[in-house]
């Protein structure tokens, strides 16, 4: 098999699957100087936009090409010229799986996962494909009753501290943009997004440079995961909140309790995967009182800011902007600001909308999401400043938690205490002037906003940063300080403010024996493939430390 690379696609060429494989097949032709005939398939690998140049917007697309079984691919590639050579290579399959089957008794001691965000799932599954049969838990709703509970907070401001944005299945990643993209690499990330297809997620997040899948897709998509897992002899229950952990006279894990539907309970556990996401504060506390080790790490906090789509992709794409083969146009930003802070985008959600994000009562949350079709009117992103642990007062690691939980509840009273938002446009908040209203971009928080002035909601050193970096922003999206845009506060859980301490290379908790610390929660992701993947790399730890040996 060859990968061929760099391939221009014109946009009129490139609509679909079948549109860009017909393109790819043409250039394997032309650059293996080959006959049809030699090729047995061409699969497209990777698909990306160039709007490097506003009069020349295009698609880049790599593939894999299928050779003939009697075609000599190392003869055929030293005949190829250098030009050639450079984009053509060997290309190995790339199939990673689930870890095979273990020999022993699953039921003995069965694994539990705290958690069922992408983290906790795809570590459940790992766990139930090993034949382990473990036990998933999930504070929250399924899919369908925690939708419910999502609308009827959004209509009457009535919050479901245990099932809402941030706590259910799929976590807070299934209602937002659903963004697949991922700035490292992974072997594992394949086997993620081969068992999203699977799971009813669209074909196109296999070879799409920035794949998403959508808050509309999204809960079918993790309630057939769920339905996986339970298939293969797993137990998921909702509702079922753990209020401690048990430990041993030694230390280690010995079980956990909870709270759930028909009451409390506890069960019997020596390997528990914690991966209960980064808004799960009540853990973060019985954690510490327990004495279990975790570090303050840098975070950050901010806004939405929210722009008209079309002007996006006008910016981005120039006269190009609205082609049928174009999607709503993301973008990703930072300004590094003199004295060493930086102001970035986060959670771009293309045509989406600002969402009511809280979990616990007293306090505005705003995060962003957008559905498969991205066609909503307004572009959303949050725009972030880091705190550093240095920022914080103390040493005691949960203050990054209260200082969010302070600016949270600041932001409650400033909206008028039923769950509005803040909102100023960006021309009053560059100026230092309350606003009165919007102007032509309608916010679309769906709680509603307050308008006037939004200093008051977020460390002074954050204002002071997102007021140096929007207009430098604006050098690289000309548009970007648009003044009827709109800044709505605040967006204070883009990641978790502690790191659970675990050993680098079994992933167990460095005091707690049999804890395995997982996925955004515990410090060690920043997104649903990160998650994902880190969610599995637990799960075949714990499988190696059964000491079983795996079959096929």
């Amino acid at each position: 098999m060859l990968e061929i690379s760099q391939i221009p696609c014109r946009l009129a060429d490139g609509g679909d699957e079948r549109s860009c494989i017909g393109v790819c097949t043409r250039e394997a032709l032309d650059v293996l100087h080959c006959r049809r005939a030699d090729i047995e398939r061409v699969e497209l690998k990777r698909k990306s936009i160039d709007a490097r140049k506003k009069s020349n917007v295009h698609f880049t697309l790599s593939a894999l090409v299928h050779m003939a079984p009697e075609v000599d691919e190392a003869d055929l590639l030293s005949r190829l010229p250098d030009r050639a050579r450079r984009r053509v290579r060997p290309a190995e399959a790339d199939d990673p799986s689930f870890p095979a089957p273990v020999k022993g008794s699953p039921n003995k001691s069965r694994p539990v996962v705290v958690g069922a965000g992408c983290a906790g799932l795809f570590a459940a599954l790992a766990l139930a494909e090993a034949g382990l049969h473990p036990i998933l838990l999930e504070r929250g709703d399924d899919a369908v009753r925690r939708t419910e509970a999502v609308g009827r907070f959004n209509a009457t401001g009535t919050l479901d501290i245990d099932s809402n944005i941030q706590f259910g299945l799929g976590g807070a990643g299934t209602f937002s943009d659903g963004k697949l993209n991922t700035g490292t690499k992974n072997p594992l990330h394949r086997l993620v997004l081969k068992t999203l297809v699977e799971a009813g997620a669209p074909r196109e997040i296999l070879w799409d440079a920035k794949p998403h899948i959508g808050s509309d897709i999204l809960p079918d998509v993790v309630t057939n995961l769920v339905a996986r897992i339970e298939r293969l002899g797993g137990t998921v229950r909702f509702r079922t909140h753990v209020t401690d952990l048990l430990l041993d006279a030694e230390g280690a894990v010995s079980g956990l309790a909870f709270d759930g539907p028909e009451g409390g309970g506890s069960i019997e556990a020596t390997r528990i995967i914690l991966a209960c996401g980064h808004s799960a504060r009540d853990v973060f506390e019985m954690l510490a009182d327990l004495g279990v080790t975790l570090r303050r790490k840098t975070f950050a906090m901010g806004v939405r800011i929210e722009h008209l789509q079309a002007d996006i992709d006008r910016a981005l794409y120039g006269t190009a902007a609205g082609h049928p083969a174009l999607d709503a146009a993301p973008y990703s930003l930072v300004a590094h600001l003199p004295n060493d802070r930086s102001v970035f985008s986060f959670c771009m959600c293309p045509g989406g909308e600002v969402v009511a994000a809280a979990s616990e009562e007293g306090g505005v949350v705003t995060n962003g999401a957008s559905l498969n079709a991205r066609d909503g009117r307004n572009a959303n992103a949050a725009l972030l400043v880091n705190i550093t642990p240095d920022d914080l007062p103390g040493d005691d690691p949960l203050e990054g938690i209260r200082l969010q939980r302070a600016c949270e509840q600041a932001a409650f009273r400033l909206g008028g205490g039923d769950y509005r938002a803040p909102a100023q446009l960006v021309g009053d908040f560059l100026a230092r002037r309350p606003s009165t209203g919007p102007g032509r971009i309608e916010p679309t928080y769906p709680r509603g906003v307050t308008w006037g002035s939004i200093d008051d909601v977020l460390p002074p050193h954050v204002t002071k940063a997102l007021r140096e970096g929007i207009p430098l922003l604006d050098r690289k999206i000309h548009g970007y300080n648009d003044p009827e845009a709109v800044l709505t506060a605040i967006e204070s859980r883009s990641s978790s403010p502690i790191t659970i301490l675990r050993d680098r290379q079994t992933c167990i908790s460095m005091n707690t024996p049999g804890l395995y610390p997982c996925g955004e929660g515990a410090g060690y992701a920043g997104g649903i493939m990160s998650a994902a993947t880190d969610g599995i790399r637990c799960a075949q730890s714990l499988i190696a430390s059964t000491g079983e040996t795996n079959i096929r």
